[in-house]
C-alpha cells in the first residue's frame, strides 16, 4: 500500500473527531409533525407566497416549518410543513397558480395518508381579484371567476375573468386576502 493509500491517518481521525463535535450541526432537518400538512416541491422562491395565502402573519397560530430553494433530483423547490391543518381545496387552488407542480401530503399520526399532486383546475372562485377596476367584481358583491389556461409562448399560466374577459399572467395575480 501506498502512502496515500493508507488508512487512519491523522487526518482521518481529525476529520472524525471534528464531525463527532459538530454532530447534528451538519444533519439539521426539520422534524416530523405529527398531524397536519406538508406541501412538498413548491416553485423555489414560492414559499413565503404560499403561507400568504394560508393566511400567514399575526393570526396564524399553526406551528409553520419552511425550507426555501432546497436542492433535488428534480432542481431546486421550497416546502412548508403546517402542523395541526389541512387544507381547503381553495387554498389548494390557490397554490397551483403559483406552483403547479407541487404535492400536497396530509399527516395523521406521523404517517402520511394521502399524497396527491396539485391539479391546476379548469377555473378558480373567490381566489383572485380582478385587475379591471372597472369589472363588476370589483364594485359589487360577486364572486369573482377565472378560466385557468396554460400558455406556451409565456410558459405560465393565464387567467381570464368570465365577467369582463380581462386576462393575467402569473406575475399580475392578486389573490383575495
Amino acid at each position: 500500500m501506498s502512502a496515500l493509500q493508507t488508512e487512519g491517518t491523522s487526518t482521518d481521525k481529525t476529520d472524525k473527531k471534528r464531525s463527532d463535535k459538530l454532530g447534528d450541526k451538519n444533519d439539521l432537518r426539520i422534524k416530523a409533525i405529527e398531524n397536519g400538512t406538508v406541501i412538498d416541491h413548491i416553485t423555489a422562491g414560492q414559499a413565503l407566497n404560499v403561507i400568504s395565502i394560508l393566511g400567514g402573519g399575526e393570526n396564524f397560530t399553526n406551528t409553520v416549518s419552511i425550507v426555501m430553494n432546497a436542492g433535488s433530483s428534480r432542481g431546486d423547490k421550497d416546502v412548508v410543513k403546517i402542523e395541526g391543518r389541512e387544507l381547503t381545496e381553495k387554498e389548494v387552488n390557490a397554490i397551483s397558480l403559483i406552483s403547479p407542480k407541487a404535492t400536497v401530503n396530509i399527516i395523521r399520526d406521523f404517517e402520511v395518508i394521502e399524497k396527491r399532486k396539485i391539479q391546476t383546475p379548469d377555473y378558480v372562485c373567490g381566489i383572485v381579484r380582478c385587475i379591471n377596476p372597472n369589472c363588476i367584481t370589483n364594485s359589487e358583491p360577486i364572486e369573482s371567476k377565472f378560466a385557468v389556461a396554460a400558455d406556451e409562448k409565456v410558459k405560465s399560466l393565464v387567467l381570464r375573468c368570465v365577467f369582463c374577459e380581462s386576462v393575467m399572467t402569473e406575475e399580475l395575480i392578486q389573490f383575495i386576502e
